[in-house]
């Protein structure tokens, strides 16, 4: 995706017959951004007596697994049987800030982890959308999805929607939304 992505953004660019303005100081802003979990490894690697442990820096599967643990427990995951309700939500989205505050300071021992690194911010972007959708909606979408048991029912007549969100960067604010569902088939 992400060569695909360049690949259209340098077609884009040329089409334009326009060469972009760089600022070199934030290119270099975030060139360090992207190389930081390899700064951290290197930094902090000696630091235990095992790579894999150790209390300054988390690597991208133990993160993984720790998001993957709250999208089962709090977000209507098999583990769960597919339930959630609204204060295991709220929860959810407590343990995401704490997680959050842990990606920045993610390690990476090679490239490949520099790149699993950056999936899992943007796994955890996902998730964390995921969450507030399930949050938003106050019905359940079975079969096939999950059990809001605090409210039971299929309820066609209110939530035949698209629950969509927007996150303001500036604000640190989501607001969540409806958009009509158009059946075209």
């Amino acid at each position: 995706e992400g060569r695909i992505a360049a690949k259209s953004a340098v077609a884009y660019v040329r089409d334009m017959g326009d060469t972009p303005s760089i600022d070199a100081s934030v290119v270099g802003e975030l060139k360090e951004e992207i190389g930081k979990p390899l700064n951290t490894f290197t930094k902090y690697k000696g630091r235990s007596t095992s790579e894999d442990v150790n209390p300054h820096y988390l690597l991208p599967k133990q993160g993984l697994l720790r998001l993957q643990k709250i999208m089962e427990e709090y977000a209507a995951g098999a583990s769960t049987l597919y339930r959630t309700n609204e204060p295991t939500l709220k929860r959810g989205l407590e343990m995401m800030t704490l997680f959050r505050e842990d990606l920045a300071s993610l390690g990476a021992r090679n490239q490949h982890e520099l790149l699993r690194c950056w999936e899992l911010v943007h796994r955890a972007w996902v998730a964390e959308a995921h969450i507030r959708h399930l949050l938003a909606r106050k019905e359940t979408r079975w079969p096939g999805y999950y059990y809001r048991t605090d409210y039971p029912n299929l309820d066609d007549a209110n939530w035949r929607v698209f629950v969509n969100s927007r996150y303001d960067a500036s604000s640190g604010q989501w607001e969540t939304f409806t958009k009509p569902f158009k059946k075209i088939v």
